[in-house]
């Protein structure tokens, strides 16, 4: 049966300002839709007026029907072959975010749609268990989140990653977080537990210490100041914990590595690793757009830091270099970085353990 296309009306950045508690102000076309008609082509739609008040997007939740919940991974600059992901498309809003492309596969936009329509797995656990049980299961590290944070807002109430962590605590199976969220001090009793096994650590991203750049760069996350008090908090219960700095933007906060690095090492960060930020797809746009909102004076030198990173282009996907580009700026990066954890005695990060691993057995009625 042939595919019915239906049309798409798409707002363009031209038509959008900055919208209050998010990353993305406007939704560009999904690369995958075959007919898009523009919001702001007055011979086909009544545009907004500027001077109309724009009413705040809400968060719509949807339940992921996945029947997996194990991701494998075969990119060789990555560092894991397993993750596991609670949440498509993350509120947190972070407008350089690199994974907001996925939300297209979906029939969503790469734009708003990536932080306002959020696909749950509610099932995660039963599946992760289900995954665990099965003796095909080989152990290995698994990392959570490999695309969006495990610990956005919705977290707090509906307590996926909880649940999934519960099944890794009583597996004793390795797991390695990677979360902008203080919220995962809630859960370090699990951690405390997996860490006693070498099989836990968490990596607390921390692109910038400046609050103000911070609420309209990843406008749903926790605080810088939150982060710190998560690596302390984490730290004093006994949980391998380093900072990812990450992603790091040339000509904005670059200059921050340094102090960054300090900051996470004196709250207790023992590793650190970085990358560099990454424009693929619809992200480009959506960032070029959000400099002119917030930045205008900065935007060209960013972009042109940028290009000078990846080849003369915004993004560059090839491997081994994607992570940190290449050129002078990407070399400088580098060595600020090195030096930096050097001082702060910093090291990459530890490698987990599988040798606790069990598959835990059904006890036996008392009388079968």
């Amino acid at each position: 049966m042939a595919k019915k296309f239906r049309p798409v009306l798409q707002e363009t950045p031209q038509s959008r300002a900055a919208i209050h508690g998010r990353g993305a102000s406007w939704s560009p076309a999904n690369r995958f839709e075959k007919l898009h008609i523009d919001l702001n082509d007055l011979d086909v739609v009544d545009v907004l007026h500027e001077t109309e008040e724009r009413p705040r997007r809400g968060t719509q939740y949807f339940i992921d029907g996945t029947r997996s919940i194990i991701t494998r991974n075969t990119s060789p600059d990555v560092g894991f072959e397993t993750s596991l992901n609670p949440y498509r498309g993350c509120e947190h809003g972070c407008i350089y975010c690199y994974a907001r492309p996925t939300h297209e596969y979906l029939g969503f936009s790469a734009g708003l749609d990536f932080e306002s329509k959020i696909m749950v797995k509610t099932n995660a656990a039963d599946l992760l268990r289900s995954e665990l049980e099965s003796p095909r299961w080989q152990p290995q590290t698994l990392v959570m989140s490999g695309v969006t944070d495990p610990y956005q807002p919705v977290e707090r109430k509906l307590r996926i990653t909880r649940s999934c962590l519960e099944v890794l605590a009583k597996f004793r199976n390795p797991v390695a977080i990677i979360t902008k969220n203080r919220l995962v001090t809630r859960d370090i009793d699990l951690l405390r537990d997996l860490a006693m096994h070498n099989a836990a650590a968490v990596n607390v991203s921390v692109t910038s210490l400046d609050s103000s750049l911070q609420r309209v760069l990843e406008p749903r996350t926790s605080s810088p100041h939150a982060r710190l008090d998560a690596i302390q908090q984490l730290r004093s219960a006994g949980v391998p914990t380093g900072v990812m700095v990450a992603p790091i933007i040339p000509g904005l906060t670059d200059h921050e590595v340094p102090r960054i690095l300090d900051a996470c090492a004196k709250a207790g960060a023992q590793f650190a690793a970085y990358t560099v930020v990454r424009l693929p797809w619809a992200v480009a746009p959506l960032f070029e757009h959000w400099l002119e909102e917030h930045f205008p004076d900065r935007k060209e030198k960013v972009l042109g830091r940028i290009r000078h990173l990846r080849g003369d282009r915004l993004n560059n996907s090839q491997w081994h270099r994607r992570m940190t580009g290449q050129g002078i700026f990407a070399e400088q990066i580098a060595s600020m970085f090195a030096v930096s954890c050097k001082r702060n005695r910093m090291r990459e990060r530890p490698k987990l353990s599988c040798a606790s691993f069990q598959r835990p057995t059904a006890q036996p009625e008392l009388f079968g």
